[in-house]
């Protein structure tokens, strides 16, 4: 039996591969013990009790970007996180640390390493975070989900896909997805999303066109975000929905997608091998550009900057796209060339490596 301590949280982007890691590894592991490690106000307040995992919450420590009162506060409140985890460590006898990322990793890393536990880093952004730095230069084992990351020993694994979405076949649940959005059997579908908070950019352009679009015998399935002002349409083939809980579905109906570029949305779209135009997100470190820059050079998506994300470049760029349908097959052959449906295995592999180095260590 092994007792894992799992690290991350705050966004999608941290908590979605941290349960995709967990969950196979208690399918593999049922006599295990898993506790995660999250924020009482982030997004695994909900999710991880949800799957049926134990969620511990430590104050959230943001390193601070400039001088003030929160700088002077910075040392002694780490400190205590850092403190606290160390006593959960000791306390539960974890064996293995995998941080995901997110406030919560950066101590779960340094405890980790002062109690001499091994420590497994996994990276979701092609541009790493201030938290898996500092893990990378205490363990051996770091996985990345894009290549070419600058991270200290990183080695590529990919992303870690739930179940359902790595076994997901799009050509065999089209007709199911097509009639759940209530398209026609024939549709060729361009989905639109810029994620559960929606992107008013990209929102404004593609309903501000879709007149354009339509015409050229696509139908739309827009998820909006639960943030937008939009509302319903009564346009023929065009689906206008807040929120989607089935995006297996609407991947599955989906031959092309307009969308951000959020690590997890690019490496879920590219491991379904759909062809996609990535808006980047434009505040950050510009880590959503460089996310989606790997299916860009291979030819299976295109990059517009969010500026440019207009009705007239969906005139003259999307619309011409649209009419080609060799053009399209070609991309979505592009993309499934570097799609990586086995994230979460490799992952795991990286995680038992560490577990059972750990093991010898200690025999």
């Amino acid at each position: 039996m092994t007792r894992y301590l799992l690290a991350g949280g705050g966004t999608a982007g941290h908590v979605n591969p941290l349960l995709a890691v967990a969950e196979r590894l208690r399918s593999a592991e049922p006599e295990s013990r898993f506790t995660v490690l999250g924020t009482a106000d982030g997004l695994e307040a909900r999710l991880v009790p949800a799957r049926g995992f134990e969620l511990v919450t430590i104050e959230k420590v943001p390193l601070p970007r400039r001088p003030g009162k929160s700088m002077v506060q910075f040392p002694g409140r780490f400190r205590r996180a850092v403190g606290e985890v160390r006593h959960l460590i000791a306390d539960r006898e974890i064996d293995v640390v995998v941080g995901f990322g997110g406030f919560v990793s950066a101590p779960a890393y340094l405890a980790a390493w002062r109690e001499k536990r091994p420590i497994v880093v996994h990276e979701a952004n092609a541009v790493p975070g201030f938290a898996n730095r500092l893990g990378s230069w205490l363990t051996r084992h770091v996985g990345v989900a894009f290549e070419g990351t600058r991270l200290r020993n990183a080695r590529f694994v990919g992303m870690p896909l739930s179940s359902a979405l790595e076994e997901l076949d799009p050509a065999a649940t089209r007709h199911v997805a097509l009639r759940h959005f209530g398209f026609d059997e024939t549709s060729r579908v361009l989905l639109v999303t810029g994620g559960s908070l929606g992107a008013r950019s990209i929102n404004n352009a593609v309903s501000s066109a879709v007149a354009s679009i339509l015409g050229t015998g696509w139908s739309v399935l827009h998820i909006i975000g639960n943030r937008s002002e939009l509302g319903e349409s009564s346009l023929p083939g065009y689906r206008v929905v807040r929120f989607c809980d089935r995006m297996d579905l609407a991947f599955s109906a989906a031959q092309l997608v307009v969308s951000r570029a959020g690590a997890a949305t690019v490496s879920e779209i590219t491991a379904l091998g759909i062809p996609a135009v990535y808006v980047p997100l434009p505040i950050g470190n510009g880590e959503q550009r460089r996310n989606a820059a790997g299916v860009v050079a291979a030819g299976g998506a295109l990059l517009v900057a969010n500026s440019d994300f207009t009705p007239s470049w969906i005139e003259h760029t999307l619309i011409p796209l649209l009419l080609d349908p060799a053009g399209i097959a070609q991309r979505a052959a592009n993309t499934a060339a570097v799609g990586v449906r086995d994230g979460t295995a490799r992952t795991v592999a990286l995680v038992m490596e560490a577990a059972a180095e750990a093991q010898e260590g200690s025999s």
